[in-house]
């Protein structure tokens, strides 16, 4: 294509695409692109928050951000694998099993990813017990001999569940009814009566459990306790999780829980400089990007530190010393 192709295609799309750019100074910016999840999801929002916080100061650092919507946490970790993205958004699950080859096919084939980094975590996912109020469910214990929804077999909430599942030595036959459907058919299947309780491992607020407990009776239900303590000690990449009060109808105290965070990862071989640029965009201006997604609204410094199961990216380590976050 001619050069002068080039700068007519510039030209039309300048105001729909204000990343291209034809004269010298763009030529030192480097670009990078975020993996993110599905348009409708969390990911792809908080993907849009990162960068809108990084592009706010490009001309200092030189670093311009986009973002992709992608199919989420296993698509990010072998694009950015395979250079294909800068960096994603991923579960932090999904981050231990693509650093140890474990878990998912295409992990267990491509084997360990040795290069694969952290920036840092995000939002909660947390592990969400939702009941019907007439099933009388209080706690994780009560789940014994009801009817329960154990999710879609090969998604990470029937996985989660299984692991805390096996801290308490339980099978499937502790329950009288154990179904496996999919996140859009659980609140409606709880509002119908066919089961007394659900799973979703997931970011808040979220639209199906503001279906449940709007449309029928049901709440949240606390998941504590010694055996979740041993699952955490376990599986580091569950830390502690709070779900706030007030998201969802009749919900006047957090409710305590664990779960995954959504983290931001990258390759060991992201330059330092993009990777301290990055980070120093969020953490510096914290307070507008809690505001910029209600699921950031949890975030604090310390807590964006947790949850990790991979080094560091060295450009991130620079940022949290200078700011007195690690030693």
């Amino acid at each position: 294509m001619k050069t002068t192709s080039v700068l007519k295609i510039c030209a039309a799309v300048a105001l729909a695409l204000p990343f291209c750019f034809t004269g010298p100074a763009a030529a030192a910016d480097t670009f990078v692109t975020i993996g993110t999840g599905g348009i409708t999801g969390v990911y792809y929002p908080v993907g849009g928050a990162i960068c809108r916080l990084v592009n706010k100061d490009r001309k200092t650092h030189q670093v311009r951000c986009t973002v992709e919507s992608t199919g989420a946490s296993v698509f990010n970790v072998n694009a950015v694998r395979s250079g294909d993205l800068s960096m994603g958004i991923v579960q932090s699950d999904v981050q231990y099993y693509a650093a140890n080859g474990k878990e998912v096919e295409q992990f267990v084939k491509a084997g360990p990813d040795k290069k694969l980094r952290a920036l840092f975590s995000l939002q909660s996912e947390a592990f969400t017990l939702v009941a019907r109020d007439d099933a009388n469910i209080k706690k994780f214990e009560d789940l014994k001999g009801k009817r329960m929804n154990l999710g879609d077999p090969g998604s990470g909430n029937r996985n989660t569940l299984e692991l805390l599942m096996r801290e308490y030595q339980w099978t499937p036959q502790v329950f009288s009814l154990a179904t496996d459907l999919k996140p859009a058919e659980m609140a409606g299947a709880l509002c119908d009566n066919k089961i007394d309780a659900y799973v979703y491992v997931v970011g808040h607020p979220n639209g199906s459990i503001k279906e449940a407990t709007t449309t029928c009776e049901s709440h949240l239900v606390p998941v504590a306790g010694p055996e979740v303590t041993g699952l955490m000690k376990k599986y580091p990449f569950y830390p502690e999780a709070f779900i706030p009060a007030g998201l969802y109808k009749g919900m006047t105290e957090p409710v305590k829980t664990f779960g995954p965070r959504a983290t931001l990862i990258a390759s060991a071989d992201l330059p330092e400089a993009v990777a301290y640029a990055v980070t120093k965009a969020v953490f510096s201006n914290l307070e507008e990007f809690k505001q910029l997604h209600p699921a950031l609204a949890q975030l604090t410094p310390q807590n964006m530190l947790e949850g990790n199961s991979v080094p560091f990216h060295p450009g991130a380590v620079k940022y949290f010393k200078e700011a007195g976050l690690m030693k």
